[in-house]
């Protein structure tokens, strides 16, 4: 049996400028089961906890830098590693907040990607193709690295497979049409060259995934004819031979792909009898819809309609990152079993949905007559589940149908605390769309992770103490305040300065109900704000008043601070001071401060 359970999003992605660049580079393991390791397209690193979808650190390299390699988790020493402009590898662990102060060395070639797995050692595979071990390759960052690949022979995929004390890198390459295997054996060092049989089309394969069976290596890839094919090498008492050897092949597996060919799809072996496939249609479908669909290779039969990890699929689609539970059993008897939940976004499964609910098709008092006998369960794991899967149904029916909206029911599903931006993307937004500032309000207080975006997007329809306090991150957020107009940063600055007056003077002045923002927050938007618009607020005829009594401001208290340092060193002479036993129930003492 094959089973797709629910899916839900992990987290939003941001669209690459080119839509036909991945917006994530990968997503690897660390050492707890239940956290994911995102690396964007660009300079960021975000750790996840999936069952909850929260992001648990973030890390971000500086601007005019970027991340050319995922990001990896180093089990032996509890380290991440992830290589920045190719040549730069960078080490740091989860307390440290700033990647740019974090171990760094600089090797002398390129790199392609670096590899880790659990029980071994990562690992460094260059992109001529020289391998390194993490370890030897920093003690020594300028050591040479030699080419093995010919001139024109590129990289196109690689992994790095640890068991049973044997470690190899995989890794294939492509020149002139021709597809290469490469099995690199660490301890005891060898290296074997494949030639991967070429199509009648001349086509190279779309996607690879490997894995180690029963003592041999075994290689699945994906044509983009709908052919997916499967090489065995063996594993144990294997040595190098000279030159490069044929690899047999066998089909697993023969998709159909309608008219023409797949221009991108991904296979991925879940077992010894099923196989993950993304990006290709469902037999019984229409063109031009994708699917995933699990197939059994045993009975080339569909079974449920990618990443694997961990018992997961991990699918990037659209603007999010979907993940994608799954479980596979066999049948001797080659009976077929599926079961399914229909999935939503751009990836679509290949099964029969359930019958409408109210809040798929019913008027607003029944939908809120669901959402009340939900939100009344005491059962937390389930309302868990629950909560996201109804939001992301409003959010889509209030988006299709212009004259649905349920605020009371959004707001109820937001107080239950199970909700985050990055289960439902869209409910913020949708709020603002139809000003629907209580439940704007409540997802900014509820909210960790509002993309800097979204909290412009706020910043524009009103301001408030409750956008002040949302986290962000001051790369993030600074490109997004330029969107802002003069006339709005201008008066963002006189409500952050008339603030910034009104809790200096009274720190303890509180409206019911209202959380007050710090004054460093207050301070710390007053200065993104300066530096996204400095320039040109010093043009603006009207920003010359506001920026004066900034300067002046600004000028006072550094006067009092410097006046509160010449007394510094007298007041902490009181503090050595020893009372006099003298001194009986009322006294007056004078103390001279030189």
């Amino acid at each position: 049996m094959a089973a797709l359970y629910e899916e839900f999003t992990l987290c939003g992605l941001v669209q690459t400028q080119n839509a036909s660049d991945s917006p994530i580079q990968g997503i690897e393991r660390d050492g707890d089961s239940d956290h994911a390791v995102v690396t964007d397209s660009t300079r960021s690193v975000t750790l996840y906890k999936v069952s909850d979808q929260k992001p648990l650190g973030s890390w971000t390299v500086k601007q005019g830098q970027l991340l050319t390699c995922p990001a990896v988790f180093n089990f032996q020493t509890k380290e991440y590693v992830v290589v920045s402009d190719n040549k730069v590898i960078r080490v740091w662990k989860d307390e440290d907040l700033n990647l740019d102060k974090a171990f760094k060395a600089t090797v002398t070639a390129d790199v392609w990607r670096v590899h880790s797995a659990p029980g071994g050692e990562p690992v460094v595979l260059f992109q001529r193709g020289a391998v390194r071990f993490l370890d030897s390759l920093l003690s020594a960052p300028q050591q040479p690295i030699e080419d093995v690949l010919s001139e024109e022979e590129v990289i196109r995929w690689s992994t790095n497979i640890v068991a049973e004390e044997q470690h190899f890198v995989l890794f294939t390459t492509e020149q002139k049409g021709e597809c290469c295997l490469y099995v690199q054996r660490l301890n005891p060092n060898t290296l074997q060259k494949y030639r991967l049989e070429r199509e009648d089309s001349g086509a190279s394969p779309l996607s690879f995934s490997a894995s180690l069976r029963d003592k041999h290596l075994n290689l699945l890839y994906l044509y983009p004819n709908g052919c997916v094919y499967q090489s065995v090498v063996a594993a144990r008492g294997y040595v190098g031979l000279e030159g490069v050897q044929a690899l047999p092949r066998s089909l697993r597996l023969r998709l159909a792909v309608g008219e023409g060919e797949l221009g991108a799809a991904s296979a991925v072996a879940l077992d010894e009898a099923h196989v993950a496939v993304v990006g290709v249609p469902h037999p019984s479908a229409r063109t031009g819809k994708d699917f995933l669909c699990i197939w059994n290779t045993n009975f080339q039969t569909l079974q449920a309609g990618i990443l694997r990890n961990w018992r997961k699929l991990f699918v990037p689609h659209g603007k999010a990152l979907s993940v994608i539970p799954y479980d596979c059993q066999n049948h001797p008897s080659g009976r077929i079993s599926i079961k399914c939940n229909c999935s939503q976004g751009n990836v679509k499964l290949g099964v029969n949905c359930v019958q409408p609910q109210p809040h798929q098709t019913g008027p607003v008092d029944e939908v809120q007559r669901e959402v009340e006998a939900l939100v009344s369960r005491g059962d937390a794991q389930d309302l868990q589940l629950s909560v996201g899967q109804l939001a992301c149904h409003l959010v889509a029916r209030s988006q299709a149908e212009t004259a649905f909206y349920t605020p009371v029911a959004l707001a109820q599903l937001v107080q239950t605390q199970f909700l985050c931006h990055s289960v439902c993307p869209g409910l913020l937004l949708l709020s603002l769309e139809h000003k629907d500032y209580f439940l704007c309000q409540l997802c900014l207080q509820l909210f960790p992770d509002i993309p800097e975006v979204v909290t412009c997007a706020c910043l524009k329809t009103f301001i408030s103490n409750e956008v002040l306090q949302t986290p962000y991150s001051d790369n993030f957020l600074l490109p997004h305040l330029k969107d802002l107009d003069t006339q709005q940063v201008i008066l963002f600055l006189q409500y952050l300065q008339f603030v910034y007056l009104k809790y200096s003077q009274d720190v303890y002045t509180q409206t019911p109900g209202l959380r007050s923002p710090t004054m460093t927050q207050i301070i710390d938007w007053v200065c993104l704000l300066l530096d996204a618009h400095f320039t040109v607020l010093v043009m603006a005829p009207d920003a010359k008043g506001l920026l004066s009594n900034l300067q002046s401001f600004v000028k006072s208290q550094v006067k009092l601070f410097s006046e509160l340092g010449k007394i510094e060193s007298s007041l902490q002479e009181l503090h050595k001071m020893k009372l006099s036993k003298d001194i009986s129930q009322y006294s007056i003492e004078v103390i001279e401060l030189f």
